[in-house]
């Protein structure tokens, strides 16, 4: 028996979004597991800060501050 245009159209129709969901699923997956190993393979720095850094950070924004006010 042969399908009507109906059919074909709703057949069409959920391969399409299935093929989509597949492709998109995958895609989450493999992103996911690429930033993972990015993360893992990535060296985390350090971000420790000396105290004459903070002094030269605090005066250049009090200058900025007393400049613009």
């Amino acid at each position: 028996m042969q399908a009507t245009l109906l059919e074909q159209g709703a057949t069409l129709m959920l391969v399409g979004m299935g093929t989509v969901f597949v492709f998109l699923t995958t895609l989450v997956i493999a992103m996911s597991a690429m930033a993972a190993l990015v993360r893992k393979l990535t060296p985390v720095p350090e971000a420790t800060v000396t105290d004459e850094e903070v002094a030269a950070i605090t005066a250049a924004i009090a200058s900025h501050r007393n400049k613009h006010s």
